[in-house]
């Protein structure tokens, strides 16, 4: 098990070009942990935001009648990928947003999957 600022350490050692990482309680939108490598990246705002396209997600699925789990929801910018992975009991969410030009999404969406694994 891994606390979520030891996440946010991991994942930046793994990924040091990223834009910014956080841990995010799904329940409240409430950046457990956040790093930004870019001084006006406001990262608990995006932590709010990014809960409720999740939350939204979680009720369209539900509405739906899909009997599924979300793995990750990936959102293609500009010049920028945001990934939010579900923690295994989908309590948590680690919202990475990476320069689209210098991130290889495989490595990336792997890096995710293996910190979200042993989130507590």
């Amino acid at each position: 098990m891994s606390s979520a600022k030891q996440t946010v350490k991991e994942i930046l050692a793994e990924l040091p070009t990223l834009l910014a990482v956080a841990v995010v309680e799904t329940e409240t939108g409430m950046a457990l942990a956040a790093h930004s490598n870019i001084a006006d990246f406001d990262i608990d705002t995006a932590a709010a935001y990014n809960t409720e396209v999740v939350k939204q997600k979680l009720k369209a699925i539900s509405a739906l009648k899909l009997n599924q789990t979300i793995q990750d929801i990936l959102l293609t910018l500009t010049d920028q990928l945001h990934v939010i992975k579900l923690s295994t009991k989908g309590d948590k969410f680690i919202y990475l947003a990476v320069n689209a030009r210098d991130t290889n999404l495989a490595v990336a969406r792997q890096i995710l999957k293996a910190h979200t694994a042993v989130l507590n």
